[in-house]
């Protein structure tokens, strides 16, 4: 059941078709890119202007290599906000050296970590709105590519934003969807019109693939807008994220069937998964994860790389492939995480080369419109709770960029 799996160049061929929203890697040696916000992992990469955000990346060397980031205003498409000029969104410097690494310690895989914050001594960013950090090798020729692009927004909370989920939907009831109703309150900017100035996004855990994007209102009124009873704001509603932990690569851990030294590597078995029938509550952080190991006071460098592989119990299921997949493996479809159906174990299998922590995952299939759908992987169950997270952003008429005003982030409880 076992395959030889190295890191492939697929990162770059992903890149190509894919929007430019996405905290992803760019390139085979640049691992576990993260965005973490006033100093919480498992927040979304949402801060209030002001607030601290941190990028940091492991590529995989001891070789130090010099990378400089370039910060990017964006609008609410994430286009690059061309008619903004650099001097009005940041303070400072662009297109500093990272100075903050250091080289893993103790490890089978050999890695380097590099971190930088924002603000920082040599740039403060002034506007609210969509940033992208570029980060690129200079021993590379300007024209080349970045190795990795970090996203994250800033928040001026000018808007009031209120949104409610329930399985009462338009299409079923408490069977296997959930619904959005939303509101945006205007405060004291005034919006002459809303079709036109307002833009927004609501995502279901995070995912951009089957987010709601610019929608317009159903309900205008001097004060704000509204969207109820749309059809457009109804998602299937999954299932519990499955979990699994790796704190000591010696032992199995929470989720895992057993532990493998397979030169040069370590290998982590996961019990397989199967789609469920009924609804069972567990426990998740909706597709998040952490790094972490077991008695390590620094897990950035001393947690170790080892190939996770992910199993799925089912006979082959028509349609479109089937991925594993959470906020850890930087977009979806992610082609390393796409998984191989092995007739003699009866199941869908993937390894995918990840650092020690604790990790949320699930399975979806990609549907023609590359969206992920869990109906025949996991199941969809009105009860699950999922994250459901909303953004408004105004750009008045003669305004040269959008400006992040409005945020909103609910958890579904279901019947709990």
């Amino acid at each position: 059941m076992f395959r030889q799996f190295i890191i492939l160049t697929l990162f770059l061929l992903a890149a190509s078709g894919l929007s430019a929203q996405r905290t992803r890697s760019l390139s085979e040696h640049i691992r576990s890119v993260r965005v973490v916000v006033d100093d919480d992992p498992l927040l979304p990469p949402v801060a209030q202007l002001g607030r601290p955000v941190e990028i940091s990346f492991d590529e995989l060397s001891h070789d130090y290599t010099r990378y400089i980031y370039k910060v990017e205003l964006c609008n609410a498409d994430w286009s690059v906000a061309d008619d903004v000029f650099e001097s009005d969104y940041l303070s400072g410097f662009n297109g500093r050296p990272i100075e903050d690494y250091e080289t893993s310690f103790n490890t089978t895989v050999l890695y380097t970590h590099y971190r930088f914050r924002f603000p920082n001594e040599d740039i403060r960013l002034l506007l609210p709105g969509n940033y992208r950090v570029r980060v690129f090798s200079d021993e590379r020729d300007a024209s080349e590519e970045p190795v990795l692009e970090a996203c994250f927004s800033l928040l001026a909370p000018e808007m009031s934003v209120f949104a409610e989920v329930s399985a009462n939907t338009e299409v079923d009831f408490n069977q296997s969807h959930q619904q959005v109703t939303l509101s945006v309150g205007y405060g004291q900017r005034r919006v002459v019109d809303p079709q036109r100035e307002l833009h927004t996004v609501v995502f279901q855990n995070r995912r951009w693939d089957n987010a709601v994007v610019n929608l317009p209102p159903n309900i205008q009124k001097s004060t704000g807008v509204e969207w109820t009873h749309r059809r457009e704001l109804i998602f299937p509603a999954g299932s519990e994220f499955h979990k699994f932990e790796i704190l000591d690569v010696q032992q199995n851990g929470m989720g895992v069937d057993r532990m493998i030294w397979q030169d040069p590597h370590r290998h982590a078995i996961l019990f397989a998964a199967q789609p469920q029938r009924n609804y069972t509550y567990d426990e998740d952080v909706d597709g998040s994860y952490l790094i972490r190991a077991y008695d390590d006071e620094s897990p950035e460098t001393q947690a170790e790389y080892l190939y996770v592989h992910f199993l799925l119990q089912t006979p082959p299921l028509p349609g479109g492939d089937v991925y594993v997949t959470g906020l850890w493996d930087g977009d979806f479809p992610n082609p390393e995480c796409r998984m191989e159906y092995d007739a003699e174990a009866g199941c869908y299998v993937c390894p995918v080369l990840l650092k020690q922590g604790y990790y949320n995952y699930q399975f979806r299939q990609l549907d023609s419109n590359n969206v992920g759908q869990t109906a025949q992987t996991e199941g969809d169950f009105y009860q699950t709770e999922n994250e459901y997270m909303v953004l408004v952003y105004h750009r008045p008429q003669g305004a040269r960029y959008d400006a992040l005003v409005g945020y909103a982030n609910v958890k579904f409880r279901g019947n709990r």
